[in-house]
């Protein structure tokens, strides 16, 4: 029975914020039916043109960045692609490389080795893969990796005088690094 007396009677505190939000609906109501009075003068026609225009052009530029930079990334995924599946079959390049350098008697296991090192060597050029030239050349730490030093008085300075593992290329990204000895 006193549940009953008290949801009869709500509590005095309850009324008080209903009360207090009549007076400020009344003024809120008021203050939106006067009109504003205008904080900043109104644009002509002809600035609201030249700024629709910058916004375009804005545009226009961040989308023509946007269509280069998503080009350069696309290219870029490309060659990286390209380069980790080369890297891939370079060990089975190098194998047929030493396979080549063995003597064999037998001339039709010989032919067979060259005509897949020849097969494995027309891929590798058609997806614009070129070996490093080595051999004879300068020796360039962006290209080669000198792992052997001699001293030797016909070959000039800095030159590498042995390969032990050929290097490759795709553009401009070093697949793998050739590895030489210099002299020198």
């Amino acid at each position: 029975m006193a549940k009953e007396k008290k949801n009869e009677n709500p509590a005095p505190e309850q009324e008080a914020p209903e009360t207090e939000a009549a007076p400020e609906t009344a003024e809120a109501s008021e203050s939106a039916e006067a009109p504003k009075a205008p904080e900043q003068p109104a644009k002509d026609k002809g600035q609201l043109l030249a700024e629709a225009a910058e916004k375009y052009l804005r545009l226009a530029a961040e989308y023509d960045n946007y269509r280069k930079r998503t080009a350069k990334e696309k290219e870029s995924a490309w060659t990286e692609a390209k380069a980790q599946t080369v890297a891939a079959f370079l060990p089975v390049y190098d194998n047929l490389e030493r396979a080549l350098k063995q003597e064999t008697t037998d001339e039709a296991y010989k032919k067979g080795v060259e005509m897949t090192m020849k097969g494995l060597q027309d891929a590798l050029t058609g997806l614009g893969v070129e070996v490093i030239p080595a051999l004879g050349e300068t020796f360039d730490p962006n290209r080669h990796n000198a792992v052997m030093h001699v001293d030797d008085g016909e070959a000039g300075e800095n030159t590498i005088v042995e390969v032990f593992q050929q290097g490759f290329i795709c553009g401009e990204k070093v697949i793998r690094f050739s590895m030489v000895k210099v002299a020198n």
